[in-house]
């Protein structure tokens, strides 16, 4: 007799909080032989203009019009109407049904909150139902576990003081396991703690769980993370690296940068100074170095810097495959950064993912400043052996849990990505 057809039967919202306690959507699905999957998702502080576009209420009298019911009704009403019944198992399908039925180019009209949170959710039914692991089902390959990149010391939009810079990150790819390289981070993350409070800086933390002090420049911050790499008794350069995020657009104004510690520069003046820091301190990646606009100035950042640094695009590139593929056309970037809400489904994240294996450009998977407990990123950096993780400090459950998720697969046996996912 042959076996019928897992679909699924029942989808269902939920509004919830975020980390930053504004309103996000949790969705489930149930499929017709009892498995289910339930996702979250996140929302961005620093976001890109050609991003997938959250449904949010407007309404002033909830969470400052911050409330996502209209999102919920949508994925509970006319999508549900959609895929109840479809295979469970056929995420292609699925994916490609939700963008049908939404009809916008940005997911703007049932919200990409509501598009996303359904195609996640699908996806961990779908692998319930498969009875695999979701870093099997979603990547079909053994798995390799990725190399964190922890948010340590925190700017920008992520918090409240005078950084422009908004990620001044740790890379622990100088080790064997990914829980030395945790550990490792952890201990200086630990440590910076205490060379700030020493320096009577502040130890407070922001959206990412980095501590976020005001400081005299950047380089000032890049200096404590080189001190507190030593004071932890490890190896700036050999065992521990440094990554950036600028997110450079959020300073670029009429061509230019405004930083207010180094003063108002050209996008050729920036270049100069990533390249004198590149020099002073071991950092082995830079993302969205220059603003999402800036495409000649990226091109110019490229040809100088991209092989001596990793050069990420997120606001540029925002997981879109057709934005991927004219970076690549035109020398922008040597790497994309992988946010499945940036472009609404898991399948055009996966498609985004195999423009940049196939072009050379690696892939860092990332969180949003704004996250929940679903921990379903690091499942997907696992299981397409992206080799590269972002998801904030050892501090914050919403960003540990990804960690923790990581543990457990080296626990199954995955191996860790190491130097090799930088090159080194």
């Amino acid at each position: 007799m042959a076996t019928a057809t897992v679909v699924i039967e029942e989808i269902t919202a939920l509004e919830i909080l975020d980390s930053r306690g504004n309103p996000t959507v949790r969705v489930r699905v149930l499929a017709s032989d009892g498995s289910e999957g339930v996702a979250s998702v996140p929302s961005g502080a620093s976001t890109g203009k050609r991003e997938a576009l959250e449904l949010r209420d407007g309404d002033a009298k909830r969470y400052g019009g911050k409330g996502v019911l209209r999102a919920v009704a949508n994925v509970t009403g006319e999508i549900a109407a959609h895929l109840n019944g479809r295979p469970v198992q056929d995420q292609a399908g699925l994916d490609a049904a939700l963008i049908a039925v939404d009809g916008t180019p940005d997911k703007s009209r049932l919200g990409a909150n509501a598009v996303l949170g359904v195609s996640l959710a699908a996806a961990r039914c779908g692998a319930a139902s498969a009875r695999l692991p979701l870093y099997r089902y979603l990547g079909g390959v053994a798995g390799t576990l990725p190399v964190p990149m922890l948010n340590v010391l925190n700017g920008g939009k992520h918090a409240a003081n005078n950084l422009d810079l908004q990620e001044f990150m740790l890379v622990p790819a100088g080790f064997d396991t990914f829980r030395d390289g945790l550990r490792a981070a952890t201990e200086i993350y630990h440590t910076l703690a205490g060379v700030l409070r020493r320096r009577g800086l502040a130890t407070g933390v922001g959206d990412e769980g980095g501590f976020a002090p005001d400081l005299e420049n950047h380089a000032e911050a890049l200096d404590l993370l080189v001190e507190a790499i030593g004071a932890a008794g490890y190896r700036p350069g050999e065992q521990v690296f440094l990554a950036l995020d600028p997110a450079s657009s959020e300073f670029y104004r009429e061509g230019r940068y405004h930083l207010r510690a180094e003063g108002t520069k050209s996008a050729a003046e920036m270049v100069e100074m990533y390249a004198g820091w590149l020099e002073r301190y071991p950092i082995i990646l830079i993302e969205d170095g220059l603003a999402e606009e800036d495409w000649d100035g990226w091109v110019t950042l490229t040809a100088s810097l991209g092989r001596k640094a990793q050069l990420v695009g997120d606001d540029i590139f925002v997981t879109n495959a057709g934005l991927l593929a004219e970076g690549i056309a035109r020398g922008v970037g040597n790497a994309i950064l992988i946010k499945p809400n940036q472009i609404g489904t898991l399948s055009e994240t996966l498609r985004t993912m195999s423009v940049a294996e196939a072009a050379g450009y690696r892939t860092v998977v990332s969180h949003r400043s704004g996250e929940t407990e679903d921990s379903l990123i690091a499942d997907l950096a696992a299981g397409t052996g992206a080799g590269q993780i972002k998801t904030g400090a050892p501090c914050r459950s919403e960003r540990v849990c990804k960690y923790n998720r990581l543990l457990e697969l080296e626990a199954e046996g995955l191996v860790y990505a190491g130097k090799a996912a930088f090159g080194l």
